[in-house]
């Protein structure tokens, strides 16, 4: 599969309000395996679609995007949305 956020039942979609670690780092950390498993490639779904998808806020899901575009992992086209990083 590539880009949106759709897809198979294996991968893995499910933040967990139970563990320690933060929302938006539980989403960063499965799209980030996302990115490296090549599941996830070219434009990043949005941040409506990833909270719907991840059922958090669209806070939580757009900190999640600044973490990875932090990280390098990801760009912003201004106007156009996130992408997988060069």
């Amino acid at each position: 599969m590539t880009g949106g956020a759709s897809g198979d039942a294996s991968v893995q979609h499910v933040v967990s309000r139970d563990m320690p670690v933060p929302l938006h780092e539980q989403v960063a950390a499965l799209l980030r395996a996302r990115i490296a498993s090549k599941d996830l490639t070219g434009r990043v779904p949005s941040i409506v679609t990833l909270a719907q998808t991840y059922e958090v806020s669209v806070k939580t899901a757009e900190h999640a995007l600044h973490t990875l575009r932090d990280e390098g992992l990801i760009v912003v086209v201004k106007g156009r949305g996130y992408f997988i990083a060069p």
